[in-house]
């Protein structure tokens, strides 16, 4: 995670290098990923997890100049993103991902902004319409200096509309703590125009002046929350149907684990957003209860309609629909 990169390094070079094409997965998939099984000295290790890379330059007062990529993620400590170690805590193991600037672009020394992109790449299939997806990861502070910022992201992108973009549920992590937190991020892929396009999840960052913009991320977990095909029963977990449905103002939620072990629960509404955390952390074998008051994680009321309650387990992830009514 370096903060300032000699100039030397020219972009020609960079892109030289990395002239392998990059194909998208064919279709929205499950992904996971902690690190741990991934070469920290490996200049291939990211690239060869399906992570990509793409750059735009900006001049300083935002006037786009040009954009290069998309290209295999690096593994280098100069450019996008590396494999770090000794930066977790209890729950984040070894390795982890940092994200940063491309420090390679030697348009940082001419004062231009260089925003990295660094993500996965899939296909939204005609299969996928309908589904609710939902991206969970930690994140810790890195060097973050100056003007940088820093973003994590789901986009969906339209090849066949100059690739424009379609769609971008983001969280800002400018000013995520220097202490590992959790993140969840979801889409709805309800509208069928977004059959054929492209789904991206990752993080990106803007710096100029070769000025510092990392940020930490690990336990990664990219997962159908909602929508068609979600099953109520899997092996190794059970998601009863709230009680009672509809409701006002509160209802109970009863889950069975077989094996303990990590449990987020969590309600959205039917656009994917999420409304409230109900139980997060590790839990034992057997049978639970939690209630909903109805309420935001802000504490306001939520507004009366159709939302879905998502369980993600070890064991896979379970969702069921309930209705608030006032």
């Amino acid at each position: 995670m370096i903060s300032r990169r000699a100039q030397g390094f020219a972009l020609l070079a960079l892109i030289l290098v990395w002239v392998a094409p990059v194909l998208a997965q064919a279709q929205v998939v499950p992904y996971s990923q902690d690190f741990e099984n991934l070469g920290q000295t490996d200049p291939n290790a990211l690239a060869n997890d399906g992570w990509v890379v793409y750059g735009n330059v900006f001049t300083p007062t935002g006037t786009y100049i040009y954009g290069y990529g998309t290209f295999p993620a690096p593994n280098d400590g100069f450019a996008f993103c590396q494999i770090d170690t000794l930066q977790g805590g209890p729950d984040q193991g070894t390795k982890q991902l940092v994200v940063f600037s491309d420090y390679n672009n030697t348009d940082h020394a001419n004062g231009n902004i260089i925003e990295s992109n660094v993500f996965q790449e899939m296909t939204i299939d005609p299969s996928n319409l309908g589904q609710i997806w939902t991206f969970a990861f930690d994140a810790k502070l890195g060097n973050i200096e100056g003007q940088s910022t820093a973003t994590a992201f789901v986009k969906t992108i339209d090849p066949s509309n100059g690739y424009a973009m379609t769609n971008f549920v983001s969280a800002d992590m400018t000013t995520t703590p220097d202490t590992w937190q959790g993140y969840t991020l979801s889409i709805s892929l309800a509208d069928s125009a977004l059959a054929g396009q492209l789904l991206q999840i990752g993080f990106m960052n803007t710096a100029t002046l070769y000025q510092g913009s990392g940020i930490f991320y690990d336990n990664l977990n990219f997962y159908q929350s909602g929508g068609s095909d979600v099953p109520a029963a899997i092996a190794g977990a059970e998601l009863a149907q709230n009680y009672p449905n509809p409701f006002n103002p509160r209802t109970r939620i009863d889950f069975r684990l077989d094996e303990a072990g990590p449990v987020d629960l969590a309600v959205y509404d039917v656009a994917g957003r999420l409304v409230a955390v109900l139980t997060r952390g590790v839990m034992s074998a057997g049978l639970h209860s939690v209630t909903w008051d109805g309420r935001t994680t802000t504490g306001a009321p939520a507004a009366a309609g159709r939302y879905n309650y998502v369980l993600h387990t070890d064991a896979g992830s379970l969702a069921r629909p309930m209705t608030l009514v006032k």
